[in-house]
């Protein structure tokens, strides 16, 4: 049940929340279910976070249990980071929320197609980062960001 709870928990993390209070009793039975490991503390904690926790586990029970053993996956290994790994994780989660729409679809976008890619691709491209410097970084970056800007100021052919 504590997986469950700390599942839901991580879930959670980066949710917006509506800051609504949220009363034990007002929560379903399926979501009562998989929050009951918070019951005891449900009324000390801030109203934030059990607006969060109660959206989180009407997801959860929202799920075929398909997803839940996928999610739990995930968790297992989100768990199994070390503690300034998982800090890194979610700075960069917050950078990208920081995007404009059309950057984070960009994002999206390629991470699509690199995972579209055989293995032998995506390990050559991955290697091949890794043996550059930071200055070679970011010099791909503007390369590539250059590359867009061209193609969108490109005039559609005729």
């Amino acid at each position: 049940m504590k997986l469950k709870a700390l599942l839901l928990a991580f879930l959670l993390t980066g949710t917006a929340a509506l800051a609504d209070d949220v009363p034990w009793n007002s929560l379903t039975a399926d979501q009562q279910q998989v929050l009951s490991a918070f019951r005891d503390s449900w009324s000390e904690m801030p109203a934030e976070r059990r607006e969060r926790l109660a959206t989180g586990a009407a997801r959860w029970s929202a799920m075929t249990p398909e997803q839940r053993e996928a999610s739990k996956q995930r968790f297992s290994r989100w768990r199994a980071l070390g503690n300034e790994r998982r800090q890194l994780i979610r700075e960069r989660y917050e950078t990208y929320r920081s995007l404009p729409p059309e950057q984070q679809q960009r994002i999206r976008e390629n991470f699509k197609r690199f995972q579209g890619m055989n293995n032998e691709r995506r390990q050559l491209l991955r290697e091949r980062w890794q043996k550059m410097s930071p200055e070679q970084r970011q010099e791909m970056r503007e390369r590539l960001r250059d590359r867009r800007e061209q193609r969108r100021n490109r005039p559609p052919p005729r």
